[in-house]
């Protein structure tokens, strides 16, 4: 690890009793965020449960998912959520080409409708704290006005916006020997948000 977290990390296996304690799984406790999160375990336990249910059952495409939680990674300069969410999207079958295609995602030509609705919503919300109207009015047509559906966006954004202050706030590290800003190593400048 490169520079120490704020608040010290867990050691695997007192992780690993904590995860236990707040219903957390096991795994987890590998992970760098709950080694620092495990602090708190009732709270963990509750973080771990908001995630979960959207990245094991939500309704809303994995893939438009992976590519908002990307976006959120980019422009808030996040590399331990750009990091980790590039594994979870590549195993979920998502192109390189299109993560990349977040960092500039209004130039990216693999992107249709639905995609440019969801990062435009994305961006407001990370820049503005809100989806502006014409976002929404995007994304009501893009999904057909399915409410179950818009909620969890919106959910899927602020909560992972949120992941990226409580890990930037925090100075949660990269596991060791995890590369930073996969594939390139290329972070994110202030002229690229």
């Amino acid at each position: 690890m490169s520079k120490p977290a704020r608040i010290p990390l867990l050691p695997v296996e007192e992780a690993r009793a904590a995860a236990d304690e707040a219903g957390v799984p096991d795994y987890m406790a590998e992970l760098s965020i709950f080694q620092a999160l495990l602090n708190h375990p009732r709270l963990a336990g509750v973080f771990n449960d908001l995630l979960a249910s959207m990245l094991w059952h939500g309704v809303l495409d994995r893939r438009l998912r992976e590519l908002a939680i990307m976006r959120i990674g980019w422009l808030t300069g996040c590399n331990y959520e750009w990091t980790q969410h590039w594994r979870v999207a590549s195993r979920l079958g998502v192109s390189a080409d299109d993560l990349l295609g977040v960092r500039d995602w209004q130039h990216h030509n693999g992107f249709g409708p639905t995609e440019r609705a969801v990062l435009a919503a994305t961006d407001d919300v990370v820049r503005d704290g809100v989806v502006s109207a014409a976002s929404w009015g995007a994304c009501e047509r893009e999904f057909g006005g399915d409410k179950t559906v818009l909620v969890e966006l919106v959910t899927v954004i602020g909560a992972w916006r949120m992941v990226a202050s409580i890990l930037q706030s925090l100075e949660v590290p990269l596991e060791d020997g995890v590369a930073a800003w996969p594939p390139d190593g290329r972070a994110p400048s202030s002229s690229d948000s």
